[in-house]
């Protein structure tokens, strides 16, 4: 937190991954507040950052949890153009209300979700 420069850490890190994780979430939450403090370049994607957080080995980025990943399931949805027939594939749903089809500006209508693990 910027203003208050309090360190927020997910337990679930802890729980799933160990010490040595958190260990190293707290060097990079440090290094943002050092360098924010320090008024120089404190995001992740400044030179600055980067540096600081090899000087003293912190993780650029935190490794995913495997629970959120298992939770996370990817869909895909099909829309078929009334007109012209057109396919369409998204990885959002989309409000056929609102939407039409970019080839004839046909209304839309949604053939099937498909879940990819």
């Amino acid at each position: 937190m910027l203003r208050t420069h309090d360190i927020e850490i997910n337990k679930k890190y802890f729980d799933e991954r160990g010490m040595e994780e958190l260990i190293g979430i707290i060097k990079h939450e440090l290094c943002h507040y050092h360098l924010h403090l320090e008024k120089r370049g404190y995001q992740h994607r400044d030179a600055d950052f980067r540096q600081l957080l090899k000087l003293v080995g912190g993780p650029r980025f935190c490794t995913p949890l495997e629970e959120s990943a298992k939770n996370k399931s990817k869909k895909l949805c099909r829309y078929q153009c009334k007109k012209c027939g057109h396919l369409y594939t998204r990885k959002k749903r989309i409000n056929t209300d609102r939407y039409v089809c970019g080839k004839c500006k046909g209304k839309l209508i949604l053939l099937q979700e498909v879940l990819i693990k």
